[in-house]
């Protein structure tokens, strides 16, 4: 039992120590093996390292070749480009060689040229002061002979030379003046009836009242309110007095300032087909038609300066020109008279050759003081010219609006035109209103002023004012004080009248030899 014992112990001690044995075999195995696989990765990462650098080399290689060759290029380049630069600069220098060549041989045939020429210039004076003194000798000579001196013989030939002239000279100038008239009249008929051909445009005549249509006569006193409070309402909102008469289904309003008429018409329009009047709607009303006219306004100009093909208009100078709408002038508006001024502008300025678009914006814009001359005081010319300069117009514009009723000289052709455009547009049949009062005033004013001249007998205003005729007395008037009498009474009638268009002045003289046989 013993025996047993110590052999399966002596069994798993060396069994202990066997399988000690065996795995520290085991182990040095595996180190061995370890060893031996990290040699073998040590020598394979050492061969890809080398062949990783050898590729490298060859790729840096081929690109040092590459960029070598191709900064060998570049430099064969530059060199041909110095090359070419250099043969065009030697090219240069040799035409400029050839220059100096050709400007110093003309230095020197100037020199000569100008040698010559003062040797002839010597030449010349020396055989003027010979002839100077030879015609010197003359003259005393004949002074001697003819025992005038040289001053009084100029003085008596020009005394008889203009005695024997001064009827011929006098029949030249009446012929040349007489033919210039013609020529000019002429011309400029026929240059503003063919501006006014081409431009024709339908007769527009603000009156002082506006009447609305009613659906029918209950409308009227619904207008008028309770005690009246409605129309009162709409009179002091409006500024404009609304005249309920016995018309059938017809209201009018009245008022000088066409804005305020046309904003109170178009406020009654809306109040009759809206149904609701009274006083807090009548103004609620009002202030929504104000924001629209003003809208309104600012349509009008715009369409206005595109109408003219006119372009950069500030937008507040856009809405002064848009208020001309409800401006009038004698009956005109405003508005399309000056559109009217600005196309016969731009016609003229066309046939003339002048500048068109500026010709038509001087036009449209000549009567732009209007606009405010009920805020601001002074003339619409005073007040039309510092709005031009606040928006920075052109100085031909500035002086087209200052020039067009005379006040300033006019320094520009478009000026001019302005000013010719602006009488067409005033003086056109049916254009303006004029009342029978100033009517005759203007033909009393007319006759009074031909019958105030010397040797006058009768004055006669016709055609409307646009022509008189002055008949004087033959014994104490000549043909030649007749042209002065028309002269002068053309100077008083532009100097001390107003009127559109122009005045034809004609003098008569006229003898008559009455004989009776018996």
């Amino acid at each position: 039992m013993e025996t047993s014992i110590a052999t399966i112990l002596l069994t798993l001690i060396l069994g202990i120590f066997g399988g000690i044995g065996i795995s520290f075999l085991v182990s040095i195995k595996r180190k061995k093996d370890a060893e031996n696989l990290a040699n073998k990765l040590i020598l394979d990462a050492k061969s890809e390292a080398q062949k990783i650098k050898k590729e490298q080399l060859e790729q840096i290689e081929a690109e040092r070749i590459r960029v070598k060759e191709e900064a060998e290029r570049e430099i064969k380049l530059k060199k041909e480009e110095i090359e070419a630069n250099e043969n065009r600069l030697l090219q240069r220098e040799n035409s400029l060689d050839k220059r100096d060549e050709m400007i110093q041989k003309r230095d020197l045939t100037l020199d000569e040229k100008e040698e010559n020429l003062l040797a002839r210039q010597k030449e010349i004076q020396s055989k003027e002061d010979e002839l100077d003194n030879l015609l010197k000798d003359e003259m005393i000579k004949l002074e001697k002979i003819s025992k005038f001196s040289q001053e009084k013989a100029r003085e008596h030939i020009m005394k008889r030379t203009e005695e024997e002239m001064a009827l011929e000279i006098a029949e030249y100038i009446k012929e040349k003046e007489t033919e210039a008239k013609i020529t000019a009249h002429e011309k400029a008929k026929q240059l503003i009836v063919e501006a006014m051909e081409r431009y024709s445009e339908d007769v527009a005549t603000g009156q002082t009242v506006s009447t609305i249509n009613l659906p029918n006569d209950e409308m009227k006193g619904r207008l008028i309110g309770r005690e009246g409070r409605n129309i009162r309402t709409i009179e002091a909102v409006t500024g404009v007095d609304l005249i309920i008469d016995d018309t059938p289904e017809t209201i009018v309003i009245s008022s000088f300032d066409p804005l305020r008429r046309e904003i109170a018409k178009i406020t009654i329009e809306t109040l009759i087909k809206d149904g609701r009047i009274h006083p807090s709607r009548i103004e609620e009303i009002y202030d929504r038609v104000c924001k629209d006219m003003n809208s309104k306004t600012i349509e009008l100009g715009n369409n206005a300066c595109f109408k003219l093909g006119i372009s950069k208009v500030d937008s507040e100078l856009v809405k002064l020109i848009g208020k001309l709408n409800f401006r009038t002038s004698y009956g005109q508006n405003a508005l399309q008279h000056s559109i009217e001024v600005g196309e016969l502008c731009g016609l003229m300025a066309a046939e003339l050759g002048e500048n068109v678009v500026l010709a038509k914006r001087a036009g449209l814009l000549h009567d732009i003081g209007k606009s405010i001359d009920f805020e601001i005081e002074g003339s619409h010319v005073d007040v039309g010219l510092d709005i031009a300069k606040k928006y920075r117009e052109d100085e031909v514009v500035l002086n087209a609006i200052a020039s067009h009723h005379g006040d300033v000289e006019a320094t520009s052709v478009i000026s001019y035109l302005v000013s010719i455009a602006d009488t067409l547009s005033a003086a056109r049949p049916g254009a303006r209103n004029d009342s029978l009062d100033n009517y005759i005033k203007r033909l009393e004013q007319l006759e009074e002023i031909g019958n105030s001249f010397e040797g006058v007998e009768k004055t006669f205003a016709m055609q409307a004012g646009r022509e008189v005729r002055v008949m004087v007395k033959p014994e104490e008037v000549s043909d030649q004080t007749s042209y002065k009498i028309a002269r002068e009474m053309k100077e008083k009638i532009e100097k001390e009248m107003q009127y559109p268009g122009t005045i034809k002045i004609v003098v008569i003289r006229e003898s008559r030899a009455l004989e009776e046989a018996k």
